[in-house]
């Protein structure tokens, strides 16, 4: 039987109730939003117990797994979870979520409890992106581009012992045609290559961005809000390369890839993402 997932949602919105509280509001949905659920509640009563039943309302069964993209969403309802039996994820791909969120976003204005303040549901305060742990830096790094077709058939065959490409990210899924380039940056890690990969499975690599500066860097956008400095440039052709990668993104979709490897022979991988 397939997996149930729901996306959740719980944070204050710029709403009071009679008595003056800031109301907070849960949103829950399906992937498919066959289901969608609201409920308000005075920011006195947030708390896992209120969030526990509310959840037990949603649906007549219980989902496998509740995704959630807002760190501040996220430790009361994985308490809420854990009193449930429910595992909760913490991911930015959160897209059923997301897109309900945008189009309720008008919806505050109109009603006779809005504040008036301005709000954004979607924007997370990110921290300032900190480099990579010394011990991890590989030996070399380099960007790449691989057909779609690669993509799909290249890296699911390997023996690669940290592999992550989600069915949702999968060139076919997105609707790529299969000589579209994916492009990409791989790190030859040398001795550390493993412990970098380890490293990047837990951190959980959402996508890799080139940003241009005094100098020039590579951002890897993990977990929630991590962000993380994975190398920085001056040379004018290696910027060239990467305004050449960030193209690619544009016409893949925003697909794009990380593989990790001991050094360029190809015969060993350490790690591979697919990213968006």
């Amino acid at each position: 039987m397939a997996e149930i997932i729901w996306q959740a949602d719980f944070y204050r919105r710029p709403l009071r109730d009679a008595s003056g509280q800031t109301l907070w509001e849960l949103l829950v949905c399906d992937l498919t939003r066959t289901i969608e659920f609201v409920a308000l509640c005075p920011q006195s009563q947030v708390n896992a117990h209120w969030l526990v039943e509310q959840l037990q309302l949603v649906a007549d069964r219980m989902p496998d797994k509740i995704q959630v993209f807002r760190p501040q969403s996220l430790s009361l309802i994985t308490a809420a979870g854990e009193q449930l039996g429910i595992n909760v994820e913490a991911t930015r791909r959160t897209d059923a979520l997301k897109q309900w969120l945008q189009e309720r976003s008008p919806l505050y204005r109109s009603m006779d409890n809005y504040t008036g303040e301005a709000y954004e549901l979607l924007t997370i305060e990110k921290p300032p992106p900190i480099p990579l742990p010394e011990q991890l830096w590989g030996e070399q790094w380099r960007f790449a581009a691989l057909s779609a077709k690669d993509v799909e058939e290249a890296f699911q065959e390997r023996p690669i012992p940290l592999l992550d490409m989600p069915p949702a990210l999968m060139p076919l899924q997105l609707g790529l045609a299969s000589n579209i380039a994916i492009p990409g940056v791989i790190i030859y890690g040398g001795r550390q290559s493993m412990r970098l990969a380890r490293w990047l499975q837990q951190a959980n690599p959402v996508s890799l961005n080139y940003i241009a500066g005094a100098p020039d860097g590579l951002v890897l956008e993990a977990g929630l809000v991590d962000r993380w400095i994975v190398a920085t440039f001056e040379d004018q052709e290696v910027s060239a390369s990467a305004q050449n990668y960030e193209q690619r993104k544009q016409q893949s979709k925003g697909l794009h890839f990380l593989l990790v490897q001991p050094d360029n022979s190809d015969i060993t991988f350490s790690g591979f993402w697919l990213l968006r």
